[in-house]
């Protein structure tokens, strides 16, 4: 129980820090700091270009969305308000032009009219939205704290993709062994990252 507080109080500074950062950050950018745009394009543009293709499944629509979303966010830097955090604010901002953009093509198809009968993100859900960058910083954290064997064995299947007989012969070791290593590994990184639900059930089906 007290490591978990320890793990919670840790997590709570670490986004005071990142708070405090953005805040800086968009400070300089509406004093037309451009290397304060650099920075927020390169840490959210391809995040925020798989969050858009949830919507319209078309890679370049999807960049061209994002990149007007940064865009219009230089060019009106000086009148940015933003009340939440600027993830949530990014997140928001695509979700409505991803919208949009399903809204202008013909809406008789059927995925563009499931998306529009979906119900959409929050402000809040966009606060607590984990970005894949997010997820993939947790799982290799996650992957540090296991045994190296299990690991290894792990990251030839999802990775390098793997089947298990090729991971036996490379490893010098029996196929019923990897099946072992990995189903081990998956028990360990479900604990890891029990705080991260939607990723956990991402390695269930991927790898049950």
């Amino acid at each position: 129980m007290e490591l978990k507080n320890t793990f919670v109080k840790k997590l709570g500074f670490m986004s005071e820090l990142m708070a405090s950062y953005e805040r800086i950050l968009l400070e300089k950018l509406k004093n037309n700091d451009q290397s304060a745009f650099t920075i927020i394009f390169t840490k959210y543009y391809q995040d925020l270009v798989q969050f858009s293709y949830g919507f319209t499944r078309n890679p370049d629509s999807s960049e061209e969305i994002v990149e007007e979303v940064f865009l219009k966010l230089w060019e009106n830097r000086k009148l940015l308000v933003i009340h939440n955090s600027l993830k949530s604010f990014l997140l928001k901002t695509v979700q409505n032009r991803s919208i949009d953009s399903l809204r202008h093509i013909n809406v008789t198809h059927k995925y563009a009219s499931l998306v529009l009968e979906h119900p959409l993100l929050s402000e809040n859900d966009t606060e607590n939205y984990i970005l894949h960058s997010e997820l993939e910083a947790n799982f290799n954290h996650a992957m540090t704290k296991i045994p190296a064997q299990f690991a290894e064995a792990f990251r030839m299947s999802r990775i390098e993709t793997l089947s298990y007989q090729e991971i036996a012969q490379k490893l010098d070791i029996s196929v019923r062994t990897v099946e072992v290593r990995i189903s081990k590994a998956l028990s360990l990184l479900r604990e890891e990252l029990k705080d991260f639900l939607v990723f956990v059930l991402l390695l269930l089906q991927l790898f049950h």
